[in-house]
């Protein structure tokens, strides 16, 4: 009497724990293996089933310096930038308080101006006013009237009398995208 191969029946517990792995990307092989199911089995169920693999997201690609170098690189530009930062808040401290307002970076102006007008005595307006009258351009910030117009009236004006460098700090070349900034 011939007797064939047994036949091995998995329950249906076995065949989800099968699934749930290989959907999270186990292989077939080590999982026929570890469950003790044919390979023929598992495919064949895989594809009656429908088993989906969970998409997984592409690993970041490596700098071509290399991951050392890079963050050595990254390390030292947040660094530089930290400083500039520091220092870019000591000046504005500064002629918040009164102090001069040569130091004050361009676009920055309006902002520190306006501040000024609301938080110091109207004489330091006064100074203010005569100070920017010999700047040409920053004449536009204030009124006929003499009021200092609102900061995005102001932050406008310098973004206009600045084109140019705006442009060349945002990395425009001539004749590219010339409405900007409108």
């Amino acid at each position: 009497m011939y007797e064939g191969p047994v036949r091995k029946v998995r329950c249906e517990d076995t065949w989800r724990a099968v699934r749930r792995a290989w959907e999270a990307g186990e292989t077939a092989a080590s999982l026929a293996q570890r469950y003790d199911v044919g390979l023929a089995n598992l495919w064949r169920r895989r594809a009656s089933e429908g088993w989906k693999r969970r998409l997984t997201a592409d690993p970041d690609p490596e700098p071509p310096e290399g991951w050392d170098q890079y963050a050595r690189r990254k390390q030292a530009a947040f660094e530089y930038q930290l400083e500039e930062t520091r220092l870019l808040a000591a000046n504005l401290a500064e002629a918040m308080r009164g102090g001069p307002l040569e130091q004050v970076p361009v676009w920055h102006l309006g902002f520190v101006l306006e501040w000024r007008a609301e938080n110091l005595p109207p004489e330091a307006a006064a100074r203010d006013r005569a100070w920017a009258l010999r700047h040409g351009w920053t004449a536009a910030f204030w009124s006929e009237t003499g009021w200092l117009h609102p900061l995005s009236y102001l932050d406008a004006v310098t973004l206009q009398a600045n084109r140019d460098a705006w442009r060349e700090d945002a990395g425009l070349p001539p004749g590219a995208a010339e409405a900007w900034p409108c």
